[in-house]
């Protein structure tokens, strides 16, 4: 690997499914030197805001035209690099960047970003659409800014490689997982791998815990001493939760049905992939702050979208509660997770069978507000709300890479 590993800056490219966020680091002491966001990417009112680690400086931009991600990388590296609040007088002082990968055929680790890599990640386009076409198309927007700076991509299926057969095997004929790798991968890896890693800080160990991933893109994840031993995503990310625009768990002859019905099969998956979910069910919006304010005032389309996304929440922690015989501890974390009181109200409240005693304080002032307890000092289940810091595991894997 080509660069000086002191002193190195390392920027961190994490791209949701509707979003990007940026962290540029300087390695090995992990300062970030500045942050940015981007929220509804792909919208004419998306939320940009950029981030001056030393000096606190920030810009907010709402609402702004970011109709692909390569605009909001751009407005990015603007703001990184303007000589008035920016941090760096030239792109090229990036050492590495390092990307917070989804999914490639072949690939399940930490891996240079190279033709085989890319390769692979276009071979599962199929199973990651979303995903896979927003990073090929981040990357390649990078590669074009530093052509000669290391990639490395840390996929978010390595964390979950240690659930086991009996679980993330599909009742389907066997030689289709040995011929064709049909299995359940995981996503969002790197968030549980963090979530996971400040329960450790915490409380000594994970114990038997449930990780909630909640933002545009949920999922959930059981984890036993640290290690990932089911997941709520499967090999695809349609399944699980219901997404902010996928549609989560459904019955896959719905599909059939539809066809009978006269729906093409491009029209059905295209529907599945952008139009369902919160705003599928809705009608109204995918954002669920949009959906709490319009079922405030009454629109019953958008409570029921609320309500089975709270369903489907319960369903993966009472699971997973029973497949690990117990429960220790659960963590909120992402968009939703961080921020939305009233999802973690009503989710613990539902589990107050297991020993959940919510402290509504605690829960109210969780917002921005740090790592926080949200339960009493009696529950016997503990409930955290940690932000999100995918970003850590992603430059500290890549810097590891570049040894």
């Amino acid at each position: 690997m080509k660069g000086d590993k002191n002193n190195m800056k390392i920027l961190v490219s994490n791209v949701g499914s509707t979003s990007l966020k940026f962290k540029l680091f300087e390695m090995p002491e992990e300062s970030v030197l500045c942050t940015g966001k981007v929220e509804r990417v792909g919208s004419d009112d998306a939320i940009f805001s950029y981030t001056r680690s030393g000096d606190g400086f920030t810009e907010t931009r709402m609402p702004v035209n970011i109709p692909s991600y390569t605009e909001g990388i751009d407005l990015f590296i603007q703001c990184m690099t303007d000589p008035a609040h920016g941090v760096l007088s030239d792109i090229r002082e990036i050492g590495a960047v390092g990307f917070k990968t989804v999914a490639a055929k072949g690939f399940y680790g930490v891996h240079p970003i190279d033709q085989k890599v890319l390769v692979g990640m276009r071979e599962f386009m199929s199973i990651a659409p979303a995903h896979n076409s927003a990073y090929l198309e981040a990357i390649g927007c990078f590669r074009k800014m530093l052509p000669e700076t290391d990639f490395i991509g840390v996929f978010e299926t390595a964390f979950h490689r240690t659930i086991p057969l009996k679980r993330k095997l599909y009742s389907l004929p066997y030689e289709w997982y040995e011929q064709y790798g049909v299995e359940k991968l995981g996503y969002h890896g790197a968030s549980h791998s963090y979530a996971s890693s400040v329960l450790e800080e915490i409380c000594g160990s994970t114990g038997k815990a449930v990780t909630c991933h909640l933002g545009g893109s949920c999922s959930l994840c059981a984890v036993e001493d640290g290690k990932s031993v089911d997941t709520s995503f499967g090999m695809s990310l349609q399944v699980g939760l219901p997404q902010n625009n996928r549609t989560g768990d459904i019955d896959p002859y719905i599909i059939r049905y539809l066809e009978t019905q006269g729906l093409y099969e491009d029209e059905i998956f295209e529907a599945m992939t952008k139009n369902s979910g919160l705003l599928g069910v809705s009608g109204c919006g995918r954002d669920l702050r949009y959906l709490m304010d319009a079922s405030d005032e009454g629109n019953g389309r958008a409570k029921l979208a609320v309500d089975m996304f709270i369903e489907s929440i319960l369903r993966y922690i009472g699971s997973y509660a029973a497949e690990m015989g117990g429960l220790d501890n659960i963590v909120f974390t992402g968009g939703i997770g961080e921020n939305s009181v009233y999802v973690r109200e009503k989710v613990c409240e539902r589990l107050a069978f297991m020993g959940v005693r919510l402290n509504a304080d605690r829960n109210k002032n969780a917002v921005k507000n740090g790592i926080q307890l949200i339960t009493s000092d009696d529950s016997i289940v503990k409930v955290y709300v940690v932000p999100a810091d995918e970003e850590l595991i992603v430059v500290r894997s890549t810097y590891k890479a570049l040894q």
